[in-house]
């Protein structure tokens, strides 16, 4: 008897799940999408991605729902969504999940993990999904692809059913490579979630706050010295939490972005464009604490933070305004 390929469910398609649910249909695994405003986008014209990289790349039918009811019974649930709608989508993904399914968290930030596992079922596997990539929703149904491209797993949770956190990595790896992802497992997601932050706290939150690009934040000398001094206090604050980061990553970061992320714009940029919650509790407020909690205070992460909340009001403000 031949064993049936995995079922995957992506639950919040936005442009992160949008851009790995793309490579894992196109490559011919069973993936489901759960959508919601681009449903009849999706359904009608399929789902694309376009960048240098996919100049070539047509639409691809995929299998789309509306509702969560109509979606099969997934072994891998992918959670696409910000951390900030994790209250509603808990419920969705408890009901799509097969027995022993293991659930993606591919979100931004510290403690995502923590905060979601109460919501699951017992039954289910929770990992850390850490994409490294620069991607960004252009319009329903369309991911614009601007750079690099990985995705990072590491093991957080799970029931004792016979399933070793290992072997679920390897499985989880495995889908990735297979779809022409690069993929790897880590083997400390705490430390790993660190790591991403060095980037995310400057870059996300200073292009929010002064409305310009990556690469303006790394080539003017007055934010590339504030980028430096806040991807420091990021590692200050790993090291007091157990997590040591390596001395010279914060440069390396910003030559990265320099060398192969460019004029990009990251995802809390748009979040305070377009009037919606930004990411502050899990990327800033989370991070904060954990780092109080092993004597480190960090003054300019602190003041970033509360220079966003400010914003994150009036984008509230604004966007009831609006409505």
């Amino acid at each position: 008897m031949t064993q049936r390929s995995p079922r995957i469910g992506m639950i919040g398609s936005g442009a992160i799940g949008g851009y790995f649910g793309y490579h894992l249909a196109r490559a011919g695994f069973d993936v489901h999408f759960l959508l919601r405003s681009e449903y009849d986008a999706v359904a009608s014209r399929g789902l694309a991605i376009v960048g240098k990289k996919f100049a070539d790349a047509a639409p691809i039918a995929v299998n789309a729902y509306r509702s969560i009811d109509e979606m099969p019974k997934c072994d891998w649930l992918m959670l696409g969504a910000k951390a900030t709608s994790n209250d509603a989508l808990a419920p969705l993904i408890a009901r799509a999940a097969a027995d022993g399914a293991k659930v993606i968290c591919m979100q931004n930030g510290l403690g995502v993990e923590d905060a979601l596992r109460p919501m699951l079922p017992e039954s289910v596997h929770l990992l850390g999904g850490l994409g490294w990539i620069g991607v960004h929703r252009e319009a329903p149904g369309v991911v614009r692809h601007i750079a690099l491209g990985d995705i990072h797993l590491g093991y957080h949770s799970g029931p004792q059913d016979g399933q070793s956190p290992q072997s679920i990595l390897d499985e989880g790896v495995a889908i990735f490579t297979a779809s022409g992802v690069g993929s790897q497992a880590i083997p400390n997601l705490v430390s790993a979630r660190w790591r991403k932050l060095v980037w995310n706290v400057p870059y996300n939150g200073l292009s929010a706050l002064l409305k310009v690009n990556t690469k303006v934040l790394s080539e003017d000398p007055d934010s590339r010295e504030l980028v430096i001094s806040i991807m420091e206090e990021v590692r200050q604050g790993a090291a007091a939490c157990g997590c040591p980061l390596p001395k010279g990553l914060s440069q390396e970061l910003v030559e990265l972005t320099v060398t192969s992320i460019g004029d990009y714009l990251p995802s809390m940029y748009f979040d305070a464009m377009l009037h919606r919650p930004m990411e502050l509790d899990v990327m800033y407020a989370e991070p904060l604490a954990a780092a109080r909690a092993g004597g480190c205070v960090l003054p300019r992460i602190d003041a970033l933070y509360h220079a966003l909340r400010v914003l994150d009001r009036q984008s509230d403000a604004n966007a009831v305004a609006a409505a």
